[in-house]
């Protein structure tokens, strides 16, 4: 082996190293900061589905742990006041037109909707955006609902024979919003007791 080679094998090793040390300095400042950010967007999220008025914890801080829709794993944030649980929230999944749909979906200790925000979706601007509720107040309607009001048969979009309104020009988009609420209810009803025990 050349001494020029020996010469450009350690001052690639020293690069690396250096590299790797700027990195690891850089991950270990950021990482709080990061980790803080994401626990106020969470809460910026959780506070749009759970009123302030039904808890006095931190809902961000008071999770079950879950197995969800298609064996996801699944955050339960609860919210609880006097020790009793008065609501919870948690993620839910649709189909929209250009691909997969992320809400936040609040529950009321007796199954009735306390609000649904959409947290990530691809939909067309000007037709499937229209589930955000800066763009339409579509996905507030949604408020106050529960699997038996409107009955089950009737949790579609009016095109299928439901209740609810699509967008003119677009219904994939509301038909995987109602469904996805629809099954976020069912799975509310099916594991309300593990959601709302006492701890």
């Amino acid at each position: 082996m050349s001494q020029g080679t020996i010469i450009h094998g350690v001052i690639l090793g020293a690069f690396c190293l250096g590299f790797g040390v700027v990195l690891a300095g850089t991950d270990r400042i950021t990482h709080e900061p990061i980790a803080q950010r994401a626990i106020e967007d969470k809460q910026a999220s959780l506070t749009q589905v759970i009123p302030i008025s039904i808890h006095d914890n931190n809902p961000v801080m008071d999770v079950v742990s879950m197995t969800g829709q298609h064996g996801k794993e699944l955050t339960v944030y609860r919210a609880t006041k006097g020790g009793q649980v008065t609501g919870v929230a948690y993620e839910i999944y649709g189909s929209g037109y250009a691909g997969e749909i992320k809400l936040m979906l609040g529950v009321s200790a007796d199954g009735k909707v306390m609000g649904v925000t959409p947290l990530a979706h691809k939909e067309t601007p000007g037709l499937g955006d229209k589930i955000d509720p800066k763009k339409s107040d579509w996905i507030n309607r949604f408020k106050g609902l529960s699997l038996g009001a409107p009955p089950k048969e009737k949790w579609k979009v009016k095109k299928d024979g439901g209740q609810f309104d699509q967008f003119s020009g677009a219904t994939i988009t509301p038909r995987g919003v109602v469904t996805a609420i629809r099954v976020g209810l069912e799975f509310f009803a099916e594991n309300k007791t593990k959601m709302l025990e006492a701890r």
